[in-house]
């Protein structure tokens, strides 16, 4: 038969009896002592203190602020000044240099002289020019006189015509002495027929056939005057040949003397030219750059002896990588560094791209490796006073500008998902990955074009510590 539920309070009110017998009681409550509770308040506090102990600690990182502003993307290089207008006067001709009394730094005028070639072995080679010049043009004028004489053809012609006159003269007397032995010849033959027939007498035929053989003998000599006077025309002509070739003659030796004195006459041009150059004049206006020579001694033409400028007429010679050149265009702005050259005026000095040389040439870098490079030539915009000629400046060349950009430092980026950007974020003291999309990059900061808001914290050169959610605090707060 089950007994019905006691309250409590008869267990508690009722003393418990030593035998163990009459009615179930149940002890009394008991009160722990103060020292056992020592002992567990101790404990619990060496595990919570443990507990705080080994937690995670934060990451101490550098921090920076995502703020808008100007953004310069630029082309850093080293370049040097120089003066646009240099002048580097050589010797134009061999000789001994006197030294030069210009320095560094001197003023020059236009036609001034700036240095001095001794001019005496070029005036002594003058003079023996000259000396050859004369001896040239006199015996010229020796070879003329012994060609004969205008006269002497004259005189040969004249005796050409004489003897043809007597030919024509003896061809005349040929033909009236033929004639008339033609006629004694008729006569004799009508003689002889008459004396057959007894109308003349015997003596008559004769002196028909003397006067027949008379006229023979006269054209025979007629014939023989007329052959002389013909050979005496060609004699004369053959003397009138004689006398034009030897005034022919002398026209070899004088074609000769004519090239020895051309010859002579260049040479002696030269000489003089190099004469007149023995005193070295300024082309322009401006001060002594250099001086390449300055004591006395022999030089050769073509050495360089001094350098002239004007200082004030600088530009900049700035030779970048080739792959750095394609982005820059005449008018960029190049901004001067702060090194050792870049000026302590008030004022910075300014500097605008005027031109990109299309020619690029092989420089070998401190490294040993072969790079392409191309000069960049920049005009000043403003005085340059603190600058000289082949001042080394840091020059920074501006390929793009933005005024109000969105930055964040380029240390705070790092590459995700392989070809994405990506940053930590400081969001309640823990890191935050965070995907950005950013645009222009300069050596310092980055246009940030999706993922940040002016004012967030990034976290710069992030470690392998620092991951999404890791606990972090900046360093400036660790002190």
């Amino acid at each position: 038969m089950k007994q019905s539920p006691q309250p409590l309070s008869n267990y508690l009110d009722k003393p418990r009896k030593p035998d163990g017998k009459g009615e179930q009681s149940i002890p009394p409550r008991r009160r722990l002592p103060l020292k056992k509770i020592g002992y567990i308040s101790a404990g619990v506090a060496t595990v919570l203190l443990l507990i705080w102990a080994f937690r995670p600690a934060p990451v101490f990182v550098d921090v920076g602020q995502v703020q808008r502003g100007e953004l310069q993307v630029t082309v850093n290089a080293e370049g040097k000044t120089r003066v646009r207008d240099r002048f580097v006067i050589a010797s134009e001709t061999d000789g001994h240099l006197a030294r030069i009394t210009l320095n560094e730094g001197d003023p020059v005028t236009p036609g001034m002289v700036v240095a001095r070639i001794d001019p005496l072995p070029s005036d002594a080679a003058v003079q023996a020019a000259l000396g050859r010049l004369a001896e040239w043009k006199a015996q010229r004028a020796g070879v003329e006189t012994q060609r004969p004489k205008a006269e002497s053809v004259e005189q040969a012609r004249t005796r050409i015509r004489s003897a043809e006159a007597r030919q024509r003269q003896s061809e005349a007397r040929v033909i009236q002495t033929r004639a008339a032995l033609e006629q004694a010849q008729r006569d004799r033959d009508r003689a002889m027929q008459l004396e057959a027939t007894g109308a003349i007498s015997r003596q008559s035929r004769e002196a028909a056939e003397l006067n027949a053989t008379t006229r023979a003998k006269e054209l025979e000599t007629a014939l023989l005057a007329a052959k002389a006077d013909a050979s005496e025309v060609e004699v004369a002509k053959a003397a009138l040949a004689v006398v034009q070739q030897e005034r022919k003659d002398p026209d070899y030796l004088l074609k000769v003397y004519d090239a020895r004195i051309a010859s002579t006459e260049a040479e002696l041009s030269k000489l003089r030219d190099e004469a007149a150059r023995t005193d070295i004049r300024s082309p322009a206006a401006g001060r002594v750059l250099r001086i390449h020579q300055k004591s006395a001694q022999f030089v050769n033409s073509g050495t360089p002896l001094l350098d002239i400028g004007n200082p004030a007429r600088l530009e900049l010679v700035i030779d970048v990588l080739s792959s750095d050149a394609e982005k820059i265009q005449p008018g960029h702005p190049i901004l001067l560094g702060q090194g050792r050259h870049s000026g302590s005026t008030e004022q910075p000095i300014q500097a605008r791209v005027r031109l990109v040389e299309p020619s690029a040439f092989t420089k070998v870098s401190a490294l040993g490796v072969e790079e392409q490079r191309v000069n960049v030539i920049g005009d000043f915009v403003n005085a340059a006073q603190s600058l000289g000629d082949g001042f080394r400046v840091d020059t920074r060349i501006v390929i793009w500008e933005g005024k109000n950009s969105l930055k964040t430092p380029i240390s705070s980026l790092f590459r995700c998902q392989q070809s994405a950007w990506c940053v930590f974020v400081v969001e309640n003291g823990r890191a935050s990955q965070r995907q950005i999309v950013i645009g222009q990059r300069s050596d310092r900061e980055a246009e940030v074009r999706q993922g940040l808001n002016p004012g967030e914290l990034v976290i710069l050169h992030p470690t392998e510590q620092v991951r999404d959610g890791v606990r972090v605090r900046a360093r400036s707060q660790e002190r």
